[in-house]
């Protein structure tokens, strides 16, 4: 290890060298008394006979190279042998890797082993009386020029510094290109200037195989304070010999670089700090968590330097990938060999890698050497640095630091070559070297950053406020608290407020608020915790306060206060229901058999049905709804359920507005209908915002206990009184340790909400029943969709209606990702709405892409001959695919749908007529003449099929036109049939009569949609039924403040917390299911526990896992919904 965890000294005018306090591990500088610069005796702990911490480990692995063996890094230095960044157990080889008792002493040999014979040894000084500058007019080295001077001198601040630079002759100057032309106006070298980036860094002779498992990182006891003051001093891209002008860009760059590396270094001796100690009773090195926090408590730059460091390694390494996966790794040893090249390939095929090229915009390497003025100088100058940092690390006399050192430099050379280098370059340019310690060097910041983590975990376990050690305190460090402890009187204050504030809005009885009160000055930890970090966010304490005492309660209803309802399901109907029952002051009991909310409802894309007053733009009109409703019912309709449905269709989407709070401000004309009457969000899918809103809503009453949410729990049956009312029900619950637990609740009112069966294919199921011949056909339901609700209505005596009426939809998307799974993603009537066109595999239209979907699924069906014969489909026939094609003008139309669409691989984008016949797979002509004969149509304004509407037609120069084409499908999409009711929504047995305390809405329910479902019908009777449902139940009297009072007025206002940066490198540690940050929006959120909450499934969280997945979201949901979710941080790429 070296050095500490301090940057150094910032770039001065005065480049003299000095002992800085910081010096790692706190090794005193040497005086009289302490006379030459050791290495075990001053680490902590270190048993008399142990090996000496700074000793090269040798495992005579000569007879065994790895991959990429070969040339040493110089003096003491090493050439790894194998490398990906998981795994650090690799080889090198070492030029002056000595035997024990050479070692000992740490001599610089002045780098004897790679010179002539005749040749000055690199670690001695010369001097130059003529110049005061050893490199030349060209250039000034102020930290290597400085050392010159303490040499002539012998003006040395300790006897220690005299032995670190007491060389004769300056090492590594400038490299000069003396054939390079020198135009600071064109700001042009040869492209092979940066060939010889990592030329300073040497191969010997002597060289050794060293194993670095045997050899980590770690604390040697050296003193490098020097070395790492000459390295920052030596960053200095002066021009014209001017020292004292700010920094540059470029010489910022290099700064944090090296800050990164340095920062790296001290992580390693902090995670590696105490040696094994037989009398200590330690097997082996152990961490020190307090020298983590001395180093870096004050100084989170350094930190933030490290992940820099990343970025630009990671940036080096996504543009070298297609070279490096193509690398032909050779050592001898197949079996190595190929398991080397598995590996790194492995790593280049990474998500991090393969994600969105944001990751790695946080350094662009573009933006260097744009000064017009001095970019050649300014390369020049900053290659010249590189070189004399690279020199200064000869004179390290710790073996086990030069290696580490040697192979970073040579790593961080590398990436810079790569990265300035053009592409066409790299292939010729990288030696075997150079790729090696380029990928250990990517390991070793990567562990780095775990290691910020691990270290911050193991202080804070045993730690409660944050405070520096006495060592610290004493070496002149800040030695106040950075931050504020749970025994504050900030953090009381938060907690006597918060409970006040709970006590006046009658959420916490007398007893209580006394026994918190009590708790808050005798400064219990638990709510002092709970206070400081939740006191400004009132719902969420009051949530969490029964985790501190189990005697603590909340004023609500009890587990023995019977609800007004229990409803079953929770798409769209039984929360619509449940949100009315409670905004009523009822109780419910809400049981959901998966593990998430929102159902089928959640999938909804197209949008919601309404009539309303606004529609008179457009010349819509009650009665024209109803017909439209009424002839996509057919025979079957049922007027007194469409005028319901109708009729109740603006109050239905008012409340949506109003009361859920989403946004329906878009109107669309879907197929089939007469007006513009289908609302949907400005921004996101229809379904999703709904059911995010409306699920929000309904948990704001769980604090209060009004209302109970039961997941991954399955009703039975339904409990029935002697009088044949039903009054309860029985189920099973699923418990966290995958048990079943049996459960019986009692309600005088049962809402079932439980959808359709399009999804069960199973034997005897309805489906299997009703329409044995679409058994085979895939389904846009969700797995779910199993009919129970049906079954325990009709095991109470209920009737049924329209059983065989299963809605086809025309087109569901084939993912060719995945083609032949049977649950599919809707492409609702909006695309089509907007302009989409079908084409069959022949490349012609053949229907009014505007009318119902039994319609275009029977135009579809018909390219069947037995369909077309017979009109009855074969269940062994193969389900026919066609293309759905947009133009750039019906994309803008359906901008959100269609983003989330190519984001998951079912759109594919297409430039011009050629591309987009060739992704038909037929001839140009043939896909041309359908598109010209459909303008000729819009044109005209009717085609062959009787359409009238032609939005988004493609422009006259198909040539330029930019299409959006998938394949799409018909699919099962809905069940008309279900359990009898009437316009209330009660329940109606076979004999048409009312079935006491058993109610019903949405897709369990039949005869509302007869022969067809109208598209955006859907939404619509969930909205109109759950909320009939949901307004009629009784509610028994209570005296009860409910929580939504703290939505709705009453109590402290949540403060806004100060968020921290996140960076790039940050929020990609957090990338798994059980650890999951997505930046939206420049905002981070943790979403780990809302990953099985989320309706739609925990995939689609999960894939944003640990990026900036703003773009997807946008292309489901609105702004709104990230309301609920507090920020952990600003999310800052770099």
């Amino acid at each position: 290890g070296r050095g500490d965890g301090s940057d150094g000294a910032e770039k001065t005018t005065d480049a003299t060298l000095s002992l800085s306090s910081s010096a790692a591990p706190f090794i005193p500088a040497p005086t009289e008394e302490h006379e030459s610069e050791g290495c075990a005796g001053d680490l902590p702990d270190l048993d008399p006979d142990a090996e000496p911490a700074c000793h090269v480990d040798l495992d005579g692995g000569n007879d065994q190279p790895d991959f990429l063996s070969g040339g040493g890094f110089g003096s003491g230095a090493s050439t790894l042998s194998s490398a990906t960044p998981s795994s650090p157990s690799l080889e090198s080889s070492t030029a002056d890797a000595a035997n024990e008792e050479e070692e000992e002493e740490f001599e610089c040999d002045g780098g004897k082993d790679e010179l002539d014979d005749d040749a000055e040894p690199l670690c001695s000084l010369a001097t130059d009386d003529s110049s005061s500058n050893p490199f030349g007019s060209s250039f000034e080295s102020a930290a290597l020029h400085s050392i010159s001077e303490r040499v002539v001198q012998q003006n040395w601040e300790s006897e220690s510094q005299q032995q670190t630079f007491d060389w004769n002759k300056v090492s590594d100057p400038v490299v000069h290109i003396p054939d390079a032309p020198c135009n600071d106006e064109i700001g042009n070298l040869p492209e092979t200037f940066w060939l010889d980036t990592c030329s300073k860094i040497k191969a010997g002779d002597g060289l050794r195989v060293v194993n670095l498992q045997l050899n980590p990182e770690r604390n040697t006891g050296y003193n490098g304070t020097h070395i790492w003051t000459a390295i920052y001093e030596e960053n200095c891209l002066a021009l014209d010999g001017d020292t004292s002008a700010p920094m540059c860009y470029e010489e910022r760059v290099l700064y944090r670089l090296l800050s990164g590396l340095h920062t790296s270094t001290t992580l390693s001796i902090a995670k590696n700090y105490y040696p094994p100690s037989k009398k200590k009773g330690r097997a082996n090195w152990e961490p020190n968590p307090q020298y983590f926090i001395d180093k870096f408590a004050d100084s989170p730059e350094h930190l933030r330097n490290l992940h820099f460091s990343y970025v630009v390694l990671l940036r080096a390494l996504k543009k070298a990938s297609p070279v490096l996966y193509n690398y032909e790794i050779k050592t001898g040893d197949i079996l190595d060999d190929e398991m080397a090249t598995i590996l790194m390939r492995r790593l280049l095929d990474s998500m991090i890698l393969k994600s969105c090229q944001n990751v790695f915009t946080a350094f662009d390497e573009n933006l260097m050497f744009k000064e017009q003025v001095n970019a050649i100088t300014l390369q020049e100058n900053f290659k010249g640095v590189f070189h004399n940092v690279s020199s200064i690390l000869d004179c390290v006399q710790c073996q086990q630091c030069k290696l580490h050192g040697k192979m970073a430099m040579l790593g961080y050379g590398t990436a810079l070559k790569i990265l300035f280098l053009p592409d066409d370059m790299l292939a010729t340019s990288l030696s075997r070297n150079e790729i090696v310690a380029f990928f250990n060097t990517i390991a070793k910041m990567s562990e780095s950053v775990r290691e910020v983590r691990e270290l911050t975990n193991m202080y804070w376990s045993t730690h409660t406020k944050l405070e520096k050690s006495d060592a610290a305190v004493s070496s002149g460090s800040d030695t106040r608290l950075l931050s504020t402890g749970i025994d504050g009187i900030d953090v009381l204050d938060a907690a006597v407020g918060a409970v006040s504030s709970l006590a006046n809005q009658g959420l916490i009885d007398e007893s209580t608020e006394t026994n918190l009160i009590q708790q808050a000055f005798q400064r219990n930890p638990e709510l002092m915790v709970l206070s400081k970090h939740y006191g400004s966010n009132l719902s969420k304490f009051l949530n969490f306060l029964p985790n501190i005492d189990s005697q603590i309660s909340t004023t609500g209803m009890t587990e023995s206060d019977e609800p007004d309802a229990i409803v079953i399901g929770t798409g769209l109907a039984g929360l619509s229901a449940t949100l009315n029952i409670l905004d009523r002051g009822g109780r419910v009991v809400l049981i959901e058999k998966e593990h998430r909310l929102g159902g089928n409802s959640n999938k909804a894309s197209s949008g919601i049905n309404a009539c309303c007053p606004q529609n008179s733009t457009y010349g819509d009109y009650l009665e024209s709804f109803k017909e439209d409703t009424i002839r996509s019912a057919g025979k079957s309709s049922k007027p007194h359920l469409i005028e319901t449905l109708v009729e109740n269709s603006e109050a239905a989407v008012q409340w949506l507005k109003e009361r859920v709070g989403v946004d329906l401000s878009v109107l669309a004309q879907l197929g089939g209908h007469g007006h513009k009457r289908t609302h949907r969000p400005n921004q996101g899918m229809v379904g999703a915002e709904i059911i995010y809103n409306i699920q929000r809503a309904v948990k704001t009453y769980e604090k209060s206990g009004m209302v109970k949410i039961m997941v991954d729990t399955r009703v039975t049956q339904l409990k029935r009184s002697d009088s044949g009312a039903v009054v309860g029900v029985e189920g099973v619950k699923m418990t966290k340790d995958g048990k079943n637990e049996t459960i019986s609740l009692t309600s005088p009112n049962v809402v079932l909400a439980t959808g359709g069966f399009a999804s069960d294919r199973s034997p005897g199921s309805y489906l299997d029943r009703y329409r044995p011949e679409l058994m085979r056909m895939p389904a846009t339901a969700g797995e779910f969709s199993t009919g129970d609700g049906i079954t325990l209505g009709t095991s109470a005596g209920a009737g049924i209606v329209d059983m065989d009426k299963v809605q086809v939809h025309p087109t569901g998307w084939v993912d060719p990702k995945d083609p032949s799974n049977p649950g599919k993603i809707l492409a609702g009537e909006l695309m089509r709405g907007v302009g989409g066109i079908l084409m069959n595999h022949e490349g012609e239209r053949f229907c009014n892409e505007l009318g119902t979907r039994a319609y275009v699924v029977d135009k579809m069906f018909g390219h069947d001959p037995q369909y077309a014969k017979t009109k009855t489909w074969n269940v062994d026939t193969e389900i026919p695919t066609f293309s759905l094609v947009l133009s750039a003008s019906a994309a803008e139309g359906a901008q959100k749908h269609v983003d989330h669409y190519l984001n998951k691989g079912l759109l594919t984008r297409i430039e011009g007529l050629d591309a987009l016949a060739n992704w038909m797979k037929l001839p140009v002509a043939t896909v041309k003449a359908s598109l010209l004969e459909y303008q000729r149509d819009a044109k005209k304004g009717k085609d062959a099929w009787g359409k009238v509407t032609f939005n988004g037609v493609p422009q006259k120069d198909l040539s330029s036109e930019v299409f959006y084409a998938g394949t799409v499908t018909p699919v099962l999409h809905y069940c008309m049939g279900g359990l009898t009711i009437d316009k209330d929504g009660n329940v109606l047995n076979e004999s048409k009569e009312i079935i006491p305390g058993l109610h019903a809405a949405g897709e369990v329910s039949g005869g509302v949609h007869g022969d067809n479902r109208l598209g955006g019908n859907s939404l619509l009777e969930c909205t109109v039924f759950g909320t009939i449902v949901g307004k009629k139940i009784p509610i028994k009297p209570r005296n009860s403040i409910q929580s939504n009072n703290l939505q709705q007025g009453g109590g402290a206002v949540d403060k806004p917390a100060e968020l921290r940066n996140i960076s790039t490198d940050e929020l990609q540690q957090h990338s798994t299911e059980d650890d999951c940050w997505v930046s939206i929006h420049g905002l981070v959120y943790d979403l780990t526990d809302f990953v099985d909450e989320h309706p739609a499934g925990p995939e689609s969280i999960t894939e944003l896992a640990g990026k900036d997945g703003t773009e997807e979201f946008q292309a489901v949901h609105g702004e709104n919904i990230l309301e609920d979710f507090d920020p952990i941080g600003t999310f800052v790429p770099v």
